[in-house]
């Protein structure tokens, strides 16, 4: 008896797999003029891989589906009496998935007008994503100038960028004036292999961090992906005889998809750092999504390193900002302490109309935490990590534990304006005695409880296209970290008032691709500074984040 059940379960364990891989999707949508007015009786052919393709029509409200589908890629083109065709390539159908596709047709003259045409309100260039595999974080909206659809067809892309300026956020800001690149390329059709990096200038060997990876899409839709990451930081101070740090990180991960209802994306990185010694530190992450209905995803999310805030911003033309690279150190009697966090994580997003909310409860665990200074200090003593570019260093913390909440609330006025609304409650670390030493500033380090009030608005300048972000965080009390420091929503947002712009640059005729001026300001008050003595009983300043302004050019070509 148990050996047939064994066989049953080895035969059942064979056939699933290749059965989930044969279960036909849906590719639907909506055909729209550029005026949005639905086009019915359009003819929409599915090509894929084999000759054989699958045509069918809009009916009155300029719908289509096709079903039936094999997991593959396939192309959707569409005609109509009157307009030209339009073509959309490579759109990718996991097994049993359901794929939005909607597309909008041009009559020759409206193809033939100068300038952009002014997008409508549902236009799908402008688009109000929940969080998944593809599109990370929840309520992102993505205002590319260049479609994804667009990009994904050009097999090589890259950008130059020229930054001045440093991001102020302690040791490993890397240098004030710097060069940022970006290079990728397409090989064997559904692989993608990329190489990027920043080099500072300044004397001796400068702070740089080189990247190269390599990323595969399947079939079934996932995509998974190996990276390694060499960083240097320069030596801060003679007192650390000239002591520069070194780290190499190999990272890898994946994603796939249960259906259309469940994806998973996992992966985790290998830290080896050398600086007054060598630290190993190793960085899983991982989410699931849920999703409950086509508005509505239920989320897990587990990460051990801060998120990434430059994907709100489009530094895909300024990608590598070192502030925001690991690793997080800081020093105790000589030593460097590595920063190690946990960050648990349940959200409920819905997406209603032209609003997108969330809710969410967070568990935070956060060892050695690197606080930020500003002032001038030195090594002496073996507690401080100066930042030779920015005037600001690295302090250890306390250890900060703690859980909270967050609810944040998105609208979409136009397709040029965008209002984020985030409310916060959680613990930071607090000085719970001002004007102490800094070196035993550290024994009256607490965890605090605060709220924090965030709003940001963000848009494009219609004729100037001109891209530009405004934020103002509150914060109910002093505090040394952030309110919820792992917020990775549409709610995030740097501590107190900052602004950034983006600016195109009409072309010169003799450069590739485009040019854009860029502009960042955090903290644009200096608010939020707490008060200590330094060694010298000159006053300094521990603070969430420090005044910086960083500017510069950017080529994407």
């Amino acid at each position: 008896m148990l050996h047939r059940l064994g066989t049953w379960v080895v035969v059942l364990g064979l056939a699933f797999p290749m059965w989930a891989a044969d279960r036909p999707g849906v590719i639907s949508g909506y055909v729209r003029s550029a005026s949005g007015v639905p086009q019915m009786g359009a003819v929409v052919e599915v090509l894929g891989a084999s000759a054989r393709s699958l045509v069918v029509f809009t009916n009155g409200a300029g719908f289509y589906s096709a079903t039936g589908l094999l997991p593959g890629f396939y192309s959707i083109k569409v005609s109509a009496p009157s307009f030209l065709p339009a073509l959309r390539e490579r759109v990718g159908l996991r097994p049993g998935a359901t794929v939005n596709v909607n597309l909008t047709l041009n009559t020759l003259l409206g193809a033939m007008q100068l300038g952009p045409v002014r997008a409508t309100p549902d236009d799908d260039d402008w688009k109000w994503t929940l969080r998944s595999v593809a599109n990370r974080p929840i309520l992102r909206v993505v205002n590319d100038p260049i479609s994804t659809a667009e990009k994904q067809d050009h097999e090589m892309r890259g950008s130059l960028s020229f930054l001045a300026g440093s991001a102020a956020g302690g040791y490993g800001s890397g240098s004030d004036v710097s060069t940022g690149f970006t290079l990728e390329r397409s090989i064997f059709s559904a692989g993608r292999v990329g190489f990027s990096g920043n080099v500072g200038y300044g004397e001796g060997v400068p702070a740089a961090v080189l990247r190269t990876s390599y990323s595969h899409r399947l079939p079934d839709g996932s995509e998974p992906s190996v990276a390694l990451t060499v960083r240097r930081f320069a030596p801060s101070d003679p007192n650390l005889h000239n002591a520069a740090l070194q780290a190499f990180a190999l990272s890898a991960g994946d994603d796939f998809s249960v259906g259309d209802v469940l994806e998973l994306k996992f992966g985790s990185e290998l830290q080896t750092i050398q600086f007054l010694g060598r630290v190993t530190a190793f960085r899983p992450y991982g989410s699931a999504d849920l999703h409950l209905s086509p508005n509505t995803v239920l989320e897990y999310d587990y990460a051990t390193s801060l998120p990434d805030r430059r994907s709100e911003k489009g530094f895909d033309t300024a990608p590598a900002d070192l502030s925001e690279a690991n690793p997080r150190v800081s020093l105790v009697g000589f030593a460097p302490k590595i920063e190690r966090a946990h960050h648990q994580e349940l959200s409920l997003s819905r997406r209603i109309g032209k609003n997108n909310l969330q809710f969410a409860v967070f568990s935070d665990r956060v060892g050695d935490t690197v606080l930020t200074g500003t002032g001038q200090v030195t090594a002496a003593g073996g507690f401080l990590l100066p930042d030779v570019y920015s005037g600001t260093f690295s302090y250890t913390g306390k250890t900060l534990d703690t859980n909270g909440l967050r609810v944040v609330l998105q609208h979409k006025f136009s397709s040029d304006l965008t209002a984020t609304l985030d409310y916060a409650m959680g613990g930071t670390l607090d000085l719970t005695k001002p004007d102490v030493p800094l070196e035993d500033a550290q024994q009256w380090i607490r965890t605090q409880r605060r709220q924090a009030v965030g709003a940001k608005f963000s848009g494009t300048v219609s004729r100037t296209h001109t891209r530009w972000i405004t934020s103002y965080r509150w914060v109910s009390g002093s505090a040394l970290t952030p309110v919820d420091m792992f917020n990775a929503s549409a709610g995030q947002s740097d501590p107190f008032w900052s602004l950034f712009l983006r600016q195109p640059i009409p072309s010169m005729g003799f450069l590739p691709g485009h040019m854009e001026a860029i502009v960042d300001v955090r903290n644009l008050l200096a608010q939020g500074y707490v008060p200590v003595l330094g060694q010298d009983g000159q006053t300094v300043y521990l603070v969430q984040a420090a005044r910086s302004v960083r500017g510069g050019v950017a080529f994407t070509f």
